[in-house]
């Protein structure tokens, strides 16, 4: 019987985060708190620009996208947040990147846990930005997903090409 085996990567729903994005900025644009501040949000390519009048309101408007985002079961693991917003001027911006893609670093932390706490006979090997998992048991690769699920990782995981 031939090996079964899945992919593991760290790729994000795009229309789910313009979805987010979207439903966040009718939000800003109703709610009495963000009146008159400047407050404004909107995906430009693989990032997330916010701009408002003060610090706080602008940690306010990211805080607003990342409860749309969780509303629409995306991981808050894609967003690549700064320490604080930079000035513009007499506004205050903050452009959050959304990371895709698992890291060499996080690639040879995943292999290893697979390797020493996964059943035995699974193999994973690296393939660029995602890890190739395989084994001659289907209940293996399914306690493998489990295990890394359950683990509390530095990237959001979706396993694909299950076969």
């Amino acid at each position: 019987m031939a090996d079964s085996s899945f992919d593991i990567v760290s790729k994000y729903d795009k229309q789910e985060v313009a979805n987010a994005v979207n439903s966040a900025a009718k939000e800003i644009a109703q709610r009495y708190d963000f009146k008159n501040v400047g407050a404004e949000v909107n995906l430009s390519g693989e990032s997330i620009s916010m701009k408002a009048n003060t610090e706080e309101r602008c940690l306010a408007v990211l805080d607003v996208v990342k409860t749309h985002l969780v509303k629409r079961k995306v991981s808050l693991k894609y967003l690549d947040v700064p320490e604080k917003p930079r000035v513009s001027g007499k506004e205050y911006k903050l452009d959050v990147p959304l990371k895709e893609g698992i890291s060499q670093e996080n690639a040879k932390k995943i292999n290893k846990l697979i390797r020493d706490e996964g059943p035995k006979g699974v193999k994973s090997q690296i393939q660029g930005d995602e890890l190739r998992v395989t084994s001659k048991s289907r209940d293996d690769l399914q306690a493998v997903q489990r295990m890394l699920k359950e683990a509390d990782l530095d990237v959001a995981l979706n396993f694909t090409n299950y076969r």
